[in-house]
C-alpha cells in the first residue's frame, strides 16, 4: 500500500513545482503575469455570468476571486483556472429568479457538497471512458461557444473597435515570435487601452458591463429554513449544478494533461472544486468550475504551469475590481474579445476537421465528434452534449462489437463425417457435432447466439467449445442455458468445454436461475 501512494505522488508531482518556481525570478515572473493577465480576463466574464444568473455583478465577481484562490490550494490539477462559468449560471438560473437570494446561495452551498460526495464515490474514474471523439468534439464546443460569446463584442459597435480589434490580434500573433518573457495577451491589453485612452476613442469598455465592487466579499450564511421542503426545493439544482461543474472541471484538466504532458489527480480536483463551491457559497458567491477559456490563456497563450498562476489570478482579479476598478473599467472590451477569440482559433482542433482526417478516421467516430458539437452548441450545455456523446459513441461500440463473435461448426466420427442429415456411421461409432465459439459474449453479442447452432441436423452428441469466448453477463448465461434446453427437448446430450475460470464460475452460479 505505500508503493502504491509512492507511485500516485510521482505520477501527480507537477512539473515545475510551486517551489521551483518561487526559487527562479524567470519561472515566478511568467506565473505572477500569467495571473494578472487571466484575473483582467475573468472581469467581464464574470459580469456577464452573474447577468445569466440573474443577480448582482459583484456575485460573479466575488466567485471568479474565490473559486480562482481556494482551487489553486485544493485542487489537483495546476495551473487550471476556476471560477463563476455560463454553464453553471444557466443551470441555477432559475432558484434566484424564483425563490430568492438565501435559497440561491443555499443551492451553491449544496452543490459543493455533492461533489464531494460524488468525489467519495470515486466519480472521477469515469472520465476514463469519455472516448477521444467525445473529447475532441467537447473541445470543439467550447471553443465556438466561447468565440460566440465575444461576437456581440465586435458587432454593432463604433467603426473604431474594428482597427483597435486588428491591432490586437497583431500583437497576440507576433509577440510570442519575439519574446515569450511577457505574455503577449497582457501587452495587447496594456497597446489597446493606451490608444484608446490617449485618443479619447468612445469604444465599450469593461465599465459598461456593470457596476465593479468597492468592499471585500464577507462570510454570509443563508436564511433558509432546515426542512424537507427546502431541501426538495433546492436539490434538483444542486446535483445538477455539481454533474455540470464537475464534467466540466473533470474534462478540462484532462485537456490541460495533454498540453502540458503531465498527470492530475482528477479525484483531488473533484473534491477541490466542491470545497470551493462551498467557500463560494459561504461568501456570497455563485459557484463555478473549470474555464476552458481562461485555462487556456494561461497555460497556452502565457505558459504558465503551477497552482500560483491560478491563485494569483484570484488575488490580482479581486485587486483590480476593489482598489483599482476606475483604471480597470477602462480598458475596451474589445481587447479582452480579441484575447479570447485568438484562444478560442487555437484551441480548436482545426486537424479533426481535415479533408484527410475526415477520410482516414471511421465514419462513427467522425459522426460521434459532430454530435457533441451539434448538441453542446445547440443546447449551450456541456453535460447534455458529452452525455449524449458517450451514449451514441457506445451504441456504435456495441454494435461493432457484437458482430465479433463467431461459431464454426464441424461433425466429426471414427470413421467418417455425419452427412447434413445427422445419419451416424453405419459402424456404430457415435457421431459428434463441435462447435468452436469465439469471441466476447455480452447481452448485444449473445442476442443472436442461439440461432448459429443448427438444432435438428446434429447427432445425439454435441460439444460447444468455449475456449476461444468470454462470458461477461447474464443475458449470455440464458443463451447457453436456452441452447442446452432445445438440444435436450431434441434427446441431444450437450458437453461445455473450454470455459476459463471468470467463464465457468458465472456460469456455475447463473446458469438455470434465469427463467
Amino acid at each position: 500500500m505505500p508503493a502504491a501512494t509512492t507511485d500516485d505522488s510521482r505520477r501527480y508531482r507537477p512539473d515545475p513545482t510551486v517551489l521551483t518556481a518561487l526559487k527562479s525570478p524567470r519561472l515566478l515572473t511568467r506565473e505572477v503575469l500569467a495571473g494578472l493577465v487571466v484575473g483582467l480576463a475573468l472581469i467581464p466574464e464574470a459580469i456577464a455570468f452573474s447577468i445569466i444568473a440573474g443577480v448582482d455583478p459583484k456575485v460573479g465577481l466575488f466567485s471568479a476571486f474565490i473559486m480562482a484562490t481556494s482551487i489553486a490550494i485544493l485542487g489537483g490539477r495546476p495551473a487550471m483556472i476556476s471560477a463563476a462559468t455560463g454553464a453553471v449560471a444557466l443551470v441555477i438560473a432559475p432558484v434566484a429568479r424564483e425563490h430568492g437570494m438565501d435559497m440561491f446561495i443555499a443551492t451553491v452551498i449544496l452543490a459543493g457538497v455533492f461533489q464531494i460526495l460524488l468525489a467519495v464515490c470515486g466519480v472521477a474514474k469515469l472520465i476514463r471512458f469519455i472516448p477521444r471523439s467525445v473529447m475532441v468534439g467537447f473541445v470543439n464546443a467550447l471553443s465556438i461557444l466561447v468565440f460566440a460569446a465575444q461576437v456581440p463584442h465586435v458587432i454593432g459597435v463604433p467603426w473604431m473597435v474594428y482597427p483597435l480589434l486588428a491591432l490586437a490580434v497583431i500583437v497576440l500573433v507576433l509577440m510570442p515570435k519575439w519574446t515569450k518573457i511577457i505574455p503577449a495577451p497582457l501587452v495587447t491589453i496594456v497597446v489597446v487601452t493606451g490608444i484608446a485612452v490617449a485618443f479619447a476613442l468612445d469604444v465599450p469598455t469593461v465599465s459598461d458591463q456593470g457596476e465593479l465592487p468597492r468592499s471585500l466579499p464577507s462570510l454570509s450564511i443563508p436564511h433558509v429554513p432546515l426542512t424537507w421542503e427546502t431541501l426538495r426545493t433546492i436539490a434538483p439544482y444542486s446535483l445538477a449544478m455539481a454533474l455540470v461543474g464537475l464534467m466540466e472541471s473533470l474534462m478540462t484538466a484532462k485537456l490541460v494533461d495533454e498540453i502540458t504532458d503531465t498527470h492530475s489527480n482528477k479525484t483531488r480536483e473533484s473534491w477541490g472544486q466542491g470545497a470551493a463551491n462551498m467557500i463560494s457559497g459561504l461568501f456570497g458567491g455563485m459557484g463555478g468550475c473549470a474555464m476552458i477559456g481562461q485555462t487556456m490563456i494561461n497555460v497556452r497563450a502565457s505558459g504558465a504551469r503551477t497552482r500560483i498562476s491560478t491563485f494569483m489570478a484570484g488575488a490580482f482579479l479581486l485587486l483590480l475590481v476593489v482598489a483599482l476598478g476606475d483604471i480597470v473599467g477602462m480598458i475596451p472590451m474589445v481587447a479582452l474579445a480579441a484575447i479570447m477569440m485568438m484562444v478560442c482559433v487555437d484551441t480548436f482542433d482545426w486537424h479533426s476537421i481535415r479533408p484527410k482526417t475526415l477520410r482516414t478516421l471511421p465514419k462513427s467516430e467522425t459522426f460521434v465528434m459532430v454530435a457533441t458539437v451539434a448538441v453542446v452548441v445547440a443546447t449551450g450545455n456541456l453535460a447534455i452534449g458529452v452525455v449524449i456523446g458517450v451514449f451514441i459513441a457506445s451504441v456504435l461500440f456495441v454494435r461493432r462489437v457484437a458482430h465479433f463473435v463467431t461459431v464454426e461448426r464441424t461433425v466429426t466420427d471414427d470413421a467418417a463425417p455425419a452427412d447434413d442429415a445427422g445419419v451416424s456411421d453405419p459402424t456404430g461409432t457415435e457421431a459428434v457435432a463441435h462447435y468452436a465459439v469465439r469471441g466476447e459474449l455480452f447481452f448485444a453479442s449473445s442476442n443472436d447466439l442461439t440461432t448459429q447452432f443448427h438444432y435438428t441436423h446434429d447427432p445425439g452428441l454435441v460439444v460447444i467449445d468455449m475456449s476461444e469466448a468470454h462470458v461477461w453477463d447474464a443475458s449470455s448465461v440464458a443463451a447457453l442455458d436456452a441452447i442446452v434446453t432445445k438440444y435436450e427437448a431434441l434427446g441431444t446430450r450437450v458437453e461445455l468445454i473450454g470455459m476459463n475460470a471468470y467463464t465457468e464460475s458465472l456460469h456455475a452460479r447463473l446458469s438455470g436461475g434465469l427463467g
